[in-house]
């Protein structure tokens, strides 16, 4: 298969749906000669309902100025799926991964059940990781945590990012069920580096830790004066995260100075970054992410209110997030995402009067590019938030109108 049709194939697997657990995973590893490939190579795991990516990419940065040869897993991607899988900070290459999943197919196809999409992403990333021989491989958990395919994979160092409510159909109702799943990650002999949790997660993965005889480390905050490349107070906790994790898989080239300099220069894609004088998009998809969004946005714009373009799928908190945004908007226009589970524009309006955000100019437009080309038209800065669907609109959009826009 060249590139296009391997990708179709891929994609054509997601009608197996999403099944959480590690038989599969564990078979394919083996199957492929991955447990093997993988010895001496040093893992990075990182779980939490916010912050995952931001935390990969800094430890990543961190490592890759030391000169590690870096391996980043990521998902989802915003515009190309090379995006999920990066070796030394570039994405794989077409020809690349065509070979592997031509391979991959010919040795599943016939396999009951059959592999899901994000396991055979996951085989599909290690084999280039190793074929790379990668020092380092930064894993971020693509659900969960504890039946996460990534969890089949032995660890050197745990990280927990911040935990809230998000995908209770899949991990529970409740924080503390979340949290457990998030917990699941956690292995023997394998130190883990929390966040400051709530209390309740706090409790939850603390004894996980303590059952297990691991060291449960806090970060250390960082200086005060030190720079980061990316926005938000937030991201100093995930900064600290990610520097906490490099340094316990460190062999002795990390410097002070040197992870300094690499915190300020990360970069990553959808959170909070701005594409031009006027318009910010950022992937806030739950209640937690839209806090964090709206403590960024009047830090960074003091007195200034927001046109936001949203559209978001089902099961999120559409009305929670409307809630929390209200101080900092001054219209919402509601777009469709590009996905089957998207909600409707009625079911948004129905959300918003849900907040209490019933003064709020409302506009709507019939897809991504009308409302961007409305945009244009104000004098304000505008929002696009809701959904990582529809930042990938968003910096496609500016891609293929000539805009240099940042997917690292």
């Amino acid at each position: 298969m060249n590139y296009d049709e391997s990708i179709e194939w891929l994609y054509g697997t997601q009608t197996f749906g999403i099944k959480l657990g590690l038989e599969n995973v564990q078979r394919m590893l083996a199957e492929f000669g991955m447990n093997e490939a993988m010895e001496g190579r040093k893992v990075i795991h990182v779980a939490g309902t916010n912050g995952k990516g931001s935390v990969c990419a800094f430890a990543e940065q961190i490592l890759r100025d030391a000169g590690f040869v870096t391996g980043l897993f990521t998902s989802p991607h915003l515009i190309t799926f090379r995006e999920r899988i990066r070796i030394g900070g570039e994405q794989a290459e077409e020809e690349t991964i065509a070979k592997y999943l031509t391979e991959i197919r010919s040795v599943v196809e016939s396999w009951d059940p059959h592999p899901t999409f994000f396991e055979i992403v996951l085989i599909l990333g290690l084999q280039i990781f190793c074929e790379s021989d990668c020092d380092v491989i930064l894993l971020e958990t693509g659900m969960g945590g504890r039946l996460d395919a990534t969890n089949a994979i032995q660890a050197n160092v745990s990280v927990i990012t911040s935990i809230s409510l998000d995908h209770q159909q899949w991990l529970g109702e409740t924080l503390r069920e979340i949290a457990g799943e998030k917990a699941g990650i956690l292995k023997p002999n394998t130190p883990v580096v929390v966040a400051d949790l709530d209390p309740v997660a706090r409790d939850v993965v603390g004894r996980r830790a303590l059952t297990l005889g691991i060291p449960y480390i806090e970060y250390h905050p960082l200086p005060e004066d030190w720079k980061l490349g990316l926005a938000g107070e937030h991201q100093k906790e995930n900064a600290a995260l990610a520097v906490e994790a490099a340094c316990r898989v460190d062999d002795g080239r990390l410097t002070r100075d040197g992870i300094q300099e690499s915190l300020e220069k990360t970069s990553w894609p959808g959170r909070f970054q701005r594409v031009g004088d006027r318009l910010i998009v950022d992937g806030a998809h739950n209640l937690r992410a839209a806090e964090v969004l709206c403590d960024a946005w009047q830090k960074e714009f003091p007195g200034e209110k927001a046109d936001l373009i949203f559209g978001a799928v089902q099961t999120k908190d559409v009305s929670g997030i409307f809630q929390t945004l209200l101080p900092i908007l001054s219209s919402i226009t509601f777009v469709p995402v590009k996905s089957e589970r998207r909600l409707s524009e009625e079911e948004m309006k129905v959300a918003l009067a849900k907040a209490g955000g019933e003064g709020v100019p409302i506009f709507s437009a019939s897809d991504l590019s009308e409302a961007l080309a409305n945009a244009e038209m104000g004098e304000g800065k505008t929002l696009v938030a809701g959904s990582l669907f529809l930042v990938g609109e968003v910096l496609s959009h500016f891609q293929d109108e000539g805009f240099e826009v940042s997917l690292q």
